[in-house]
């Protein structure tokens, strides 16, 4: 095999003749010199925390109303231009107009009647929904959405369903609309985690979560009695996480009660319950706002921040709200009315819940905003239960060909990547590589038989640590960096046989693979290390690259060989090999062969988080990465 960099095309018919030597059993001794420990199991987690922490932008220091007004407006701007409808398609969404179709009623109870409709989100994803409206409508009335979490019942929820008709029954029209992956959305193509499948595309997957909830309350302020300037939104869980969003982006919500539904990301970063999914940690949010701007965006309006004192999923009230009021409160300050904001803490029963405290909690303020001083209003519950339907009284039809999110995706790839000259510049800024520098503190060592290993915690850009075993037998003749989806210590054969040919051996674990694996929630850490402005694949190429810069120095190694097990380091490997000159020759077995089998597949990120990295398929697939690896001189 030639001593230049070897051209990634070649790398399937490669595979059979390079690795099928190193099939036989590995001895014990190379096997226990990899799996030696290099660092402490905690520390993967403790690095990827101060770093996305550190990478939050502050609440800004505005000390009068017009500057801050000024900033909001900014803020506003850039998270809906930037980071939900970013992409050409997620704007022609946008733009687009959506149909609202209106179905039968069915009975409802006393005071009120239920509608269904459904009405698109975007074209072709319709969206099943309930009206609740009172009997008896005079002028203009306060109207209401309800928005869910993750609840399996979605717009049949018990609570939901009676936090509806508690409201119609107050003299509200409650728009309740279902929630994908919930209720009648409950499909594999709608599972949150294949909205990074448009992300891949340089289509925000964020854009149909955001256009779901701004089109229903383009239907509800499109009632002939909806009072514009009395417009609610609540919603328990990932429903406070839409009611968040939409209320600090759309200033047509005047009154917004998110439950237990969102906190800082630097609180997610310290918190693994709070990290949340896809839509609450899409791509670069937190290089623009952070959730503690969207609370205080808010401002000039009401809200009610209620959290649950024992919660047992996620956003519990001791750590989540109060960086929530420290942000807002000043804000609400500014415009004079710090008594529209409130918070509501829930202890009975204090899990995760939107009962009857905290539907209490939310009429008490509805009566307040949209009723004050009106001695007829009344906050208590009003019991209901008996008037609950069923999921099947609820079903809205839909459309049999309904769109999801991987069919969206899958029409987004079509014509990808766009016909562009491929370059080293572009491909770098894509996954935000860095030229990080490295240092190494003294190694340990240890012999086993005639193979001695150094046991390497090298500092790459002073933020991530890699640990790396660089075994030896005899005097090398070059030197092979090894890397492997399933972490360095399955490559106890291919290092034996990669030792026998004369090789010097650097096993390394990138982030997120083997030693450098986050011990807990580790997906969703790489979702927030995307939100916070990185890649997770431009911080693993960059790793590789600064690793085999180190090595060339260090051993004063030539040839450098790259070498890649598995799919997702592999991609990973041929990105560095393009960007870094250093790297001679890349080897790669199981390589992805075209991003587009990840739409194909119809993979997710939960299990391939680096392959989403946003915008790649759109400019760059695997062959073209490929045209980039060209032979070099050493």
């Amino acid at each position: 095999m030639k001593s230049a960099r070897l051209f990634a095309p070649l790398v399937a018919a490669l595979t059979l003749a390079v690795f099928a030597s190193a099939q036989t059993a590995a001895p014990v001794d190379v096997a226990a010199l990899l799996a030696r420990p290099i660092v402490d199991p905690a520390l993967p987690l403790a690095e990827v925390r101060a770093y996305t922490a550190g990478r939050v932008p502050a609440m800004p220091a505005v000390t009068t109303l017009a500057d801050w007004q000024t900033f909001a407006n900014h803020t506003r701007r850039d998270v809906l231009e930037k980071i939900v409808f970013r992409g050409e398609l997620a704007r022609s969404w946008r733009d687009a107009k959506a149909r609202v179709e209106w179905l039968d009623p069915i009975p409802g109870g006393p005071g009120y009647s239920i509608r269904k409709l459904r009405y698109e989100a975007l074209p072709g994803l319709w969206i099943p929904a309930l009206l609740y409206q009172p009997d008896h409508v005079s002028g203009k009335i306060p109207v209401h959405l309800a928005v869910n979490g993750h609840d399996k019942d979605g717009k049949a929820a018990p609570y939901k369903q009676l936090r509806c008709i508690a409201l119609a029954k107050r003299g509200i029209a409650s728009l309740n609309v279902e929630w994908f992956a919930q209720g009648q959305l409950r499909t594999d193509g709608f599972t949150h985690y294949r909205m990074n499948q448009l992300d891949l595309c340089g289509v925000s997957g964020l854009a149909p979560f955001y256009l779901a909830m701004s089109r229903a309350l383009d239907a509800l302020l499109a009632l002939p009695y909806a009072d514009a300037t009395r417009v609610a939104v609540s919603g328990l869980s990932g429903g406070g996480w839409q009611t968040i969003v939409i209320s600090a982006l759309d200033t047509r919500v005047t009154l917004s009660n998110p439950v237990a539904g969102y906190s800082s990301f630097r609180t997610r970063a310290e918190f693994p319950s709070d990290l949340g999914d896809s839509e609450q940690t899409p791509n670069d949010l937190a290089t623009v706002a952070d959730y503690t701007h969207l609370t205080a965006l808010l401002a000039g309006r009401s809200a009610l921040l209620t959290y649950n004192a024992k919660d047992n999923c996620c956003f519990a009230s001791d750590h989540a709200l109060s960086p929530l009021l420290a942000a807002a409160e000043p804000v609400f300050q500014l415009y004079g009315q710090p008594h529209r904001l409130r918070s509501h803490i829930n202890v009975d029963p204090g899990t995760h819940n939107f009962e009857v405290d905290n539907r209490q909690a939310f009429y008490r303020m509805v009566g307040d905003t949209f009723f004050p001083g009106d001695p007829r209003y009344r906050s208590e519950e009003i019991d209901s239960t008996a008037e609950l339907k069923t999921a099947a009284d609820l079903t809205v039809p839909l459309p049999t060909d309904n769109l999801d999110f991987h069919q969206l995706a899958r029409a987004a790839a079509t014509a990808l990547p766009r016909t562009t000259t491929a370059t080293r510049e572009s491909l770098a800024a894509l996954v935000h590589y860095q030229p990080h520098a490295v240092t190494a503190p003294p190694p340990a060592t240890e012999t086993r038989g005639d193979t001695t290993a150094a046991f390497y915690a090298l500092r790459v850009a002073d933020t991530w640590t890699v640990p790396v075993v660089a075994l030896t037998r005899g005097t090398p003749r070059g030197t092979t960096l090894v890397v492997a989806d399933a972490g360095r210590k399955s490559l106890a054969a291919r290092t034996e046989f990669l030792l026998a040919a004369g090789q010097r051996v650097l096993a390394v674990d990138p982030f997120y693979f083997g030693e450098s694996k986050i011990s807990q929630r580790d997906f969703l850490y790489a979702l927030l290390v995307a939100a916070t402005g990185d890649r997770p694949l431009g911080i693993q190429s960059s790793q590789l690259a600064a690793v085999a810069r180190w090595a060339r120095t260090e051993f004063k190694s030539a040839p450098l060989t790259l070498e890649s097990h598995g799919p997702r380091l592999g991609v990973a490997a041929l990105i560095a090999t393009a960007l870094e000159p250093t790297i001679t020759t890349l080897h790669q077995t199981d390589a992805l062969p075209s991003l587009h089998e990840v739409i194909r597949q119809n993979w997710s990120v939960d299990k391939y988080p680096e392959l989403f990295c946003f915008g790649l398929l759109e400019h760059f697939d695997i062959s073209n990465i490929q045209s980039l690896v060209v032979p070099q001189r050493l």
